[in-house]
């Protein structure tokens, strides 16, 4: 089975941005010799705790220090840009960089604020129609705009035959149904909810229908929160992180003030969380999924394969909050180690 990780930017404790995102290309390095299929960036707005705000620009750098690793956006948030500009700028990355880019696509709020700020028309509230905004980013990529179409004719980059490899990620059926339709790859966001993975993603194979836009048949991908330790006890330490972070947020009232909240270390989410909380299971339990998966490595293994089974997943898509840079790159060597990557 393939692995992959997906990268936050995340800023350690008493460090900077700067460093996260020299962390980033470090990880990808890393990544790319133990064996990982693919690194993706998050696109996160004025948050503190991540420092990957535009992948883009962090899929160009780590393109360059890397030669193999395929790279890419998970995701870029289709509700706050042109269909045209993501398309004429991933097929720049796959021009830079041909055969190793992925556009991977997706929506989400960055709170009210800021989707205003991200907002070219603020005359009124924008409603952007997904389906419309990816079907025109494949449009552009593959030329398949209708003859009465006022786009019809015009290719970017007509001198480079190759594609990025196109993606589209949620966390609900209803995107299985948009990328089966579309013909192109499925994640699902199975840290954001886990209950419905295995269905979204079973639904979206039976919703699969090639449609020239560089699939013949389905591909998913599932993204897992992952923290991997020596011993069971210390990967279950070390998800406190993540957990500690969202139980932070779950306090904070407003939105406004959610983008003030760092990710904690181990030993400050274990003294703010609740017992509830610190117990919350990091396995599959009586057939629910953890939104969190921590242990040992074969503990780690034996949980992430069951997933992969249950939802027909072709591949796993590695998230971590670990603080510490050095701790998190060991979590991917343990997991890479226990599934044989190299």
């Amino acid at each position: 089975m393939k692995l992959s990780i997906v990268d936050l930017g995340t800023v350690a404790p008493h460090s900077t941005e700067h460093d996260a995102l020299a962390d980033a290309l470090e990880t990808a390095r890393h990544a790319e010799a133990h064996g990982f299929h693919r690194i993706w960036f998050a696109e996160h707005h004025m948050s503190p705790s991540g420092a990957s705000h535009h992948p883009e620009l962090m899929i160009a750098a780590a393109a360059a220090v890397t030669s193999r690793i395929r790279v890419g956006s998970g995701a870029v948030l289709m509700n706050h840009y042109s269909p045209f500009k993501v398309a004429e700028m991933f097929k720049q990355l796959e021009v830079m960089t041909p055969g190793r880019v992925d556009l991977g696509m997706g929506r989400a709020t960055a709170g009210p604020v800021f989707d205003l700020a991200l907002q070219q028309n603020r005359e009124k509230r924008h409603q952007a129609d997904h389906h419309q905004q990816v079907l025109e980013v494949l449009a552009w990529l593959y030329g398949a705009f209708p003859e009465d179409h006022p786009f019809h004719g015009y290719t970017i980059s007509p001198s480079v035959p190759s594609n990025p490899q196109t993606w589209l990620l949620g966390s609900s059926p209803q995107g299985s149904n948009l990328a089966g339709g579309l013909g192109i790859g499925y994640t699902f966001a199975g840290f954001i909810n886990p209950g419905a993975a295995a269905f979204a993603m079973r639904q979206y194979r039976a919703a699969f229908r090639p449609q020239g836009f560089g699939l013949d048949e389905p591909r998913s991908i599932l993204g897992v929160n992952v923290t991997v330790g020596e011993t069971t006890e210390e990967g279950r330490y070390l998800a406190g992180m993540p957990k500690g972070y969202y139980a932070r947020l779950a306090r904070v009232k407003h939105i406004s003030e959610a983008g003030k909240v760092m990710v904690p270390t181990a030993e400050e989410a274990a003294a703010e969380m609740t017992q509830a909380e610190i117990d919350e299971p990091t396995w599959i339990v009586d057939g629910r999924w953890p939104k969190f998966v921590a242990g040992g490595p074969d503990d780690v293994r034996a949980t992430l394969e069951q997933m992969a089974e249950e939802s027909q997943a072709d591949e796993i898509m590695i998230q971590d909050m670990i603080a510490d840079p050095a701790t998190r790159r060991r979590s991917h060597e343990l997991l890479a180690d226990v599934f044989d990557l190299v």
